[in-house]
């Protein structure tokens, strides 16, 4: 058995315990779950439960509620009551921050309950005293760790990093395992895809190596909207779905929460089709994949293609660079129909051998729209790019014009953090304690900064993990109250609680004054 994967050859999924979550059963072998999160005050019932049904409407079986206080928790109870009475078969999600408390009264009447262990002192007795409350309902637990809050003693020893994301959620899964509390879910969640997809490796390795096998809750955090956010959401998810790691997943957009079901079905789909797929010839020296860090594979460089080189695609090579396909660099075809296995053997095979010629992955899909394309290709084209393991992208869609096809692979690349050709947006999804019109919002700032490629602007709801999960932004607008804006630099804040009506026209004057702004071209 691979360290993290069941295999790197064959599609398996990686073997977990069954958890209930209510009246929904998740690991094992059930299918992986999709779920998506309420986006309105939870203290109003009538919306939340109206947001409810739409997301079951799409299929989605699992709804997630904010709790930031106590008030939200009792209106919580109101909500189940609600779902039981009208028999709506959904399980109800808590999702806790800053105070212990509120996950114990929550335990009270939800399904599940999610809290973050960077919100806790330690793993001792407020989260034990948690198990002993959930135990007494049957209420499962998620341990949710995010890259952005991690608890100081873990960053003042790992720093915000992979490796402390893992030690973070491995301390409380211990107390989990020593107390006998078996409905357990864990996630790793970053904005970050390569920081995401290193974490739930390790985490599934350290897991294995202490005999646990607790179901993995898989997601991309605030990766934006449109064609983008479905593309950042597909290469970090679809990176781990390919190993067969996740059990249930949360596709997080800045739209309305029932729009993440089709999108979150439509890559279970994708990956349930690859369980009988044409045989790959196994890792000849495993030693030479790196999955836990990013080391980039050391091609020569033809050309503009390999070595230092960012990697290309295929619309903006010229007639002759495709014609050195197959001589001067190696044009790998996908035909087993489990590309990023297929792939991942082909090169690092090839490596093994000695071949350092660049490599330019390439793949045909039938499908006839952008949506569906973007998501495929994401999923697939996404693990060998956050590998380090290709140079270049070739997609194949007869059915999508050219001009969409070369925007899907750029954003493919971006999402990978491997080629940055456009202006990057870390936008949360909302929920219950978002503090401004978060959709609109987002869709002003693109308007008024998308001419700005290489920049990464982090939007946030409000500042519950705005600040650290936009970390790795270059600027943030964080909601700070009820039509007041927080303008970040980095981690830095610049300006505090601007009328959220003066807030972009304050965005832009920042990047000004920083020299980060450059006038729109005017359009012919």
């Amino acid at each position: 058995m691979a360290e993290f994967s069941a295999s790197f050859h064959r599609y398996l999924r990686r073997p977990t315990r069954v958890v209930r979550i209510g009246g929904i059963e998740i690991g094992g072998d059930r299918p992986i779950a999709v779920q998506s999160m309420t986006n309105c005050d939870t203290n109003d019932t009538a919306a939340c439960l109206a947001q409810t049904e739409r997301i079951r409407a799409a299929g989605g079986r699992i709804v997630r509620l904010t709790a930031q206080g106590r008030r939200e928790a009792e209106s919580l109870a109101r909500l189940a009551r609600e779902v039981r009475g009208r028999q709506m078969d959904v399980a109800l999600v808590a999702d806790v921050h800053f105070l212990p408390s509120v996950a114990a009264l929550a335990a009270e009447s939800v399904d599940k309950v999610r809290i973050n262990p960077g919100n806790y002192h330690d793993a001792g007795g407020e989260f034990e005293a948690l198990l002993e409350k959930c135990r007494q309902r049957n209420v499962a637990l998620r341990i949710g760790v995010n890259h952005g809050s991690l608890a100081p003693r873990i960053v003042d020893r790992w720093g915000d990093t992979p490796e402390g994301m893992v030690a973070s959620a491995m301390e409380f899964l211990r107390v989990c395992r020593d107390r006998r509390f078996e409905p357990v879910v864990v996630s790793m969640k970053s904005s970050n895809t390569r920081v995401m997809v290193h974490a739930y490796r390790l985490l599934a390795r350290e897991m294995a190596r202490e005999g646990m096998d607790y179901p993995l809750h898989l997601g991309v955090t605030e990766a934006g909207n449109g064609l983008e956010g479905r593309i950042k959401s597909a290469v970090g998810i679809g990176a781990l779905l390919a190993d067969g790691l996740g059990d249930t997943i949360r596709v997080s957009l800045t739209e309305p929460p029932e729009r993440e079901i089709p999108v979150a079905l439509s890559l279970v789909d994708y990956f349930a089709d690859r369980v009988a797929h044409a045989p790959i010839e196994p890792l000849r020296d495993p030693s030479l994949y790196h999955p836990y860090a990013y080391e980039p594979r050391r091609s020569i460089a033809s050309g503009r293609i390999g070595g230092g080189n960012v990697p290309v695609i295929w619309g903006e090579l010229s007639a002759g660079e495709r014609l050195a396909a197959g001589r001067d660099y190696l044009l790998l075809e996908s035909t087993t129909g489990n590309a990023p296995a297929e792939w991942r053997s082909a090169v690092l095979n090839r490596s093994a051998a000695g071949d350092r010629r660049p490599v330019i992955l390439s793949k045909r899909y039938d499908v006839a729209d952008a949506e569906s394309l973007a998501l495929r290709a994401a999923a697939d084209f996404g693990m060998l790019f956050l590998d380090g393991l290709a140079d270049g992208l070739r997609i194949e869609a007869p059915s999508v014009s050219q001009e969409i096809i070369d925007e899907i692979s750029l954003l493919i690349l971006q999402a990978s953090r491997v080629r940055m050709s456009r202006t990057e947006y870390i936008a949360c999804p909302g929920c219950g304690r978002t503090l401004y019109a978060l959709e609109q919002t987002l869709a002003r700032i693109k308007s008024a900064t998308s001419h700005l490629p290489g920049l990464k602007i982090g939007v946030m709801g409000c500042i519950v993990n705005g600040p650290g999960e936009m970390a790795d932004a270059d600027y943030g607008y964080v909601g700070a109250g009820p039509g007041r804006i927080t303008l970040y630099r980095g981690r830095e804040v610049v300006r505090k609680a601007i009328p959220e009506a003066e807030a972009l026209d304050a965005l832009v004057d920042l990047l000004r004054s920083d020299g980060r702004w450059i006038d729109k071209p005017l359009e012919r």
